[in-house]
């Protein structure tokens, strides 16, 4: 049963988009705007349950970022050479 009332303004675009809406659906105002809140809030928990998901994944990623311990600290400046070395001799060119 519904016991609170909520008011807000909108635009004149806005309220006769949402009357057109409620129309098509052949429901009240205020259903179509429970409805359109609850879907709402159904997909806004569903992201906050994906955000944390997405923390704890990269909180687990973090430890490997970045650890390759070649001991060459200018081992970048040299990746094309390495690679071109690398298929040398894998490939005898």
């Amino acid at each position: 049963m519904k016991t609170e009332v909520y008011s807000w303004r909108v635009s004149t675009e806005m309220k006769t988009n949402l009357e057109r809406a409620a129309r098509r659906r052949k429901v009240s105002m205020s259903s179509l705007l429970a409805i359109a809140a609850d879907e709402w809030l159904t997909r806004s928990a569903i992201a906050e349950d994906d955000s944390e998901r997405q923390r704890a994944l990269h909180a687990a990623a973090s430890q490997y970022i970045g650890v390759f311990a070649s001991g060459q600290t200018r081992r970048s400046e040299g990746v094309r050479e390495a690679v071109r070395e690398r298929l040398r001799r894998r490939h005898g060119r």
